[in-house]
């Protein structure tokens, strides 16, 4: 009887040793989690810095025009039929439920385009033989978003015609149908296709390529002729920041606002934001806190209206542009049209062919 108290005893005690071990373990983590977010957090910061982030500009790169090979509409009608549609579903799905994962799909199509043209080269993973692909060049890593709403139309395309669809095509799908239904259905793009994936994709190549959010006009224009993009394309393009969101960081140098700037932000949004980003770390804020929601001509008026987040929107007040933001502010349908045509244009640029590129099997890795 003693022998089965002491027993008893004994497993009560192992099992209170294991409790406390297990729970010392559970705060151990919870602290090396908290160290891990930090150090993560930091990191970004020193990446920033160490690129000399937000300042100064990158190089502007030298002028190279795009090819375009043949993109066509219906490209997979014969092919693979249900194509498109998957992609709008998965789309449709992802911005039902977010609808900033649209405004991030937008900036996915414009990102990749910019950098080694549409070639679907901003969805590549790091690996061992490439640590620091596009996605994790500083204006990507940690904002750019919507991956994942690549990858699920990937896996149904690849489930229903293996190795037909390229990840570029559905990346320039991904960005057509969220500007649909963003704009609720009133812009209506016919996104040729016939892409194919590329198989190079450098982090470093995102700082020469894309607009910074610091960027005056000249900078502006030259960064879109490098791409054969010109000044208008520019200006209609930029109407995609009525939706989405941005990191503090990148219009840190806005705040406070400065009285002595025609083109500083206006003192109440000015205010408004520094008393958000002063929170800690690094913030996130609407860009557009008129319609935050949808893809329309508000951002011309938030321009008028000194109401943007980054120099790159306050530089559209410059001589160069402002009729051209005046007229977009006022006339919402042909800023509608300009923008479909525009979205097109950009979809053309550098586009690979079989001859340098592949179809993936996998959007995140080359085959």
């Amino acid at each position: 009887m003693y022998k089965s108290m002491r027993s008893a005893r004994d497993s009560r005690r192992k099992r209170w040793r294991l409790r406390v071990v297990e729970e010392e373990y559970d705060a151990q983590l919870v602290e090396i989690k908290a160290k891990a977010n930090a150090e993560v957090a930091q990191a970004v910061i020193d990446r920033r810095t160490s690129y000399g982030y937000p300042n100064p500009m990158p190089p502007i790169p030298s002028p190279t025009p795009p090819t375009a090979p043949a993109l066509t509409l219906n490209y997979y009608s014969y092919s693979c039929p249900n194509a498109e549609a998957i992609v709008r579903e998965a789309v449709k799905n992802a911005t039902d439920n977010n609808r900033g994962i649209g405004a991030g799909l937008i900036r996915l199509f414009f990102h990749d385009c910019f950098v080694r043209g549409c070639d679907a080269s901003v969805l590549l993973d790091a690996t061992t033989a490439n640590p620091e692909p596009e996605k994790l060049g500083i204006p990507n890593f940690p904002s750019l978003r919507g991956f994942e709403v690549i990858d699920a139309a990937k896996a149904k395309l690849e489930k229903e015609c293996g190795g037909v669809v390229s990840c570029a095509d559905i990346v320039a799908f991904a960005g057509r149908d969220a500007s649909f239904f963003l704009s609720n259905g009133v812009v209506d793009i016919k996104m040729p296709a016939g892409r194919y994936d590329g198989r190079v994709s450098f982090a470093n190549e995102t700082l020469r390529d894309l607009p910074p959010p610091f960027a005056n006009v000249t900078v502006l224009e030259a960064m879109f002729k490098a791409k054969g993009l010109d000044l208008d394309d520019m200006v209609t393009l930029s109407g995609a920041h009525t939706v989405g969101i941005s990191h503090c960081s990148s219009f840190a140098d806005r705040l406070p606002a400065d009285p002595l700037d025609p083109t500083s932000m206006e003192p109440v949004l000015a205010s408004s934001l520094q008393q958000k980003c002063s929170r800690g770390g690094d913030p996130v804020v609407v860009q557009d806190d008129v319609t935050p929601r949808d893809l329309d001509k508000q951002y011309y008026q938030n321009v008028l209206d000194r109401k943007v987040l980054f120099k790159s929107d306050a530089a559209l007040l410059s001589p160069q542009t402002l009729k051209a933001v005046e007229h977009n502010a006022k006339n919402p349908e042909k800023w509608e049209r300009k923008f479909t045509d525009a979205m097109v244009k950009m979809g053309n640029i550098e586009v690979k062919t079989k001859a340098n590129g592949e179809i993936r099997k996998q959007c995140r890795f080359v085959n």
